[in-house]
């Protein structure tokens, strides 16, 4: 099942939130992340982790993150902590990886080469 979130700032955000055989969560970003859409993105990913076991994030076509984008993950980390589900980023880009890298995201939040071996954790 796919559900088309829309884009969240037209030609710069779009998410795709799309669900496994085992009702996990996953949610493919195209763009950039970065202010104009990151309270669309929370509201999207927080519904995730709420609702499903759990959620990966696929990251293979952001180009751009910036601490919006970052403060949206560690939120949403949180809350699936909370809840007692996982959530996963899968994917990144060598720019993104590096930025996940560099404020030590990858460290806090798993993060996979690609979305199938998220999705096997």
């Amino acid at each position: 099942m796919a559900d088309i979130e829309g884009a969240a700032v037209p030609e710069r955000l779009l998410i795709t939130r799309t669900t496994t055989g085992g009702d996990v969560s996953v949610v493919t970003l195209a763009g950039e992340v970065d202010l104009d859409g990151s309270d669309q993105l929370r509201d999207v990913l927080l519904s995730c982790v709420q609702t499903a076991p759990g959620t990966v994030v696929d990251l293979s076509e952001v180009a751009f993150l910036d601490s919006s984008g970052i403060n949206v993950l560690i939120s949403t980390h949180q809350a699936a902590e909370t809840r007692g589900v996982f959530f996963r980023l899968a994917a990144p880009q060598q720019a993104v990886l590096r930025v996940l890298q560099l404020v030590g995201v990858d460290m806090l939040i798993a993060c996979y080469p690609t979305v199938e071996q998220a999705l096997a954790g």
